[in-house]
C-alpha cells in the first residue's frame, strides 16, 4: 500500500497482437445523452476510440443518436425510444452489452425519475462498469462492483451522502471510510487541480493538467479514456491512472500550442492520439 505521484513510467500503454481481430483490443458501451447534452457521449466516444479501443456503442434516446451519428462517423449508436433514457431501456441495453467489455454510463443524461431508475439496473450489471456524470447523483458505494467512478467535488459529495458518510470526507481518507466499496474492486478516480485516484491498495496522485481543463466537456473525455483503458488492460486501477495522466497531459500539450485556454474539449479528445505516441517512444 501506498500514495504516488504518477509519472510517465506508471503508464501501461496496451499492447496489439499483430493477428487480432476487431473487437480483440476492447468494445465499449456508452449509455447517455439527452437533449440539453447531445455532445457528452460523443465525446466520450471519441476519446475511447483514441485510447486504442476497437469500437464504441452508444446507446442514446433516437434523436441525440441521430446527432451523434452526424457528429463523427466513428461512431456507432442504437436509437432508444423517446426523448429520455428511461427505465423500459434496460433490457435493450442489457442485450448490447452482451457484446460490450466495458459499459460507460451517466454522460449527459439528465436527472429524470425514470433515468435514474435505469442507472440503479446499469449499476447492478455484472461487468467491468464506469459511472460517470448524473450517474454517479443518483448511485451509492453499495450498489456498485468493479467500476471506475469519474466525480468532479460536487458530484463526491452527493455520491458520500447516498452513501450514509460525511459528504466533507476527505479523499485521502476515503479507502479508510469505504473499505467495502474498494473489497469490489471499484476505484475512485476524484477530479480536480489535483487529481486523486483511489484504489483498495493504493492512492495515485496525478498532477498533469491545467485551468483549461475546466472547459464543459473534458470530464466526459476523460470518462471515455477510463472506459477505453479500462476495455483493453482489463485492470480498473491502471485505467485510471492511465486516463487521468494523458487527458492532463494532452491539455498541457494543446496549452503550449496555443498559448492560452482557447483549446475545447474536442481538441483534448483528438490530442490523446500524439500523447500516446509521445509516451509510447
Amino acid at each position: 500500500m501506498g500514495s504516488v505521484y504518477i509519472t510517465p513510467q506508471d503508464l501501461v500503454i496496451p499492447a496489439r497482437a499483430k493477428r487480432s481481430h476487431k473487437g480483440d483490443n476492447g468494445r465499449v458501451l456508452i449509455v447517455g445523452g439527452s437533449p440539453e447534452y447531445v455532445g457528452a457521449s460523443a465525446l466520450a466516444g471519441i476519446a475511447a476510440l483514441h485510447s486504442g479501443a476497437d469500437s464504441v456503442m452508444i446507446a442514446a434516446p433516437q434523436k441525440v443518436a441521430w446527432a451523434i451519428n452526424l457528429i463523427s462517423s466513428d461512431l456507432m449508436t442504437h436509437k432508444l425510444s423517446g426523448a429520455y433514457l428511461k427505465e423500459s431501456h434496460k433490457t435493450v441495453i442489457a442485450r448490447l452489452a452482451k457484446d460490450a467489455d466495458v459499459l460507460l454510463f451517466g454522460n449527459g443524461a439528465g436527472l429524470h425519475d425514470s433515468t435514474l431508475k435505469l442507472f440503479k439496473h446499469l449499476a447492478s450489471f455484472n461487468m467491468p462498469k464506469v459511472v460517470d456524470a448524473d450517474a454517479i447523483k443518483a448511485l451509492s458505494a453499495q450498489e456498485l462492483s468493479n467500476a471506475i467512478v469519474t466525480p468532479h467535488k460536487r458530484e463526491l459529495e452527493l455520491f458520500l451522502q447516498n452513501s450514509g458518510l460525511d459528504p466533507a470526507t476527505k479523499p485521502e481518507h476515503l479507502r479508510q471510510s469505504l473499505p467495502f466499496f474498494f473489497d469490489k474492486n471499484n476505484v475512485l478516480l476524484v477530479k480536480g487541480s489535483t487529481d486523486v485516484i483511489i484504489s483498495k491498495k493504493n492512492v495515485w496522485y496525478n498532477t498533469t493538467g491545467n485551468p483549461g481543463m475546466t472547459k464543459s466537456g473534458t470530464g466526459d473525455v476523460l470518462a471515455g479514456l477510463c472506459a477505453g483503458f479500462f476495455a483493453q488492460l482489463k485492470d480498473a486501477p491502471q485505467a485510471a491512472v492511465n486516463a487521468a495522466f494523458i487527458s492532463g497531459r494532452s491539455g498541457d500539450a494543446l496549452l503550449d500550442e496555443k498559448q492560452w485556454y482557447t483549446y475545447l474539449a474536442s481538441d483534448v479528445a483528438k490530442e490523446v492520439s500524439r500523447v500516446m505516441i509521445s509516451l509510447k517512444d
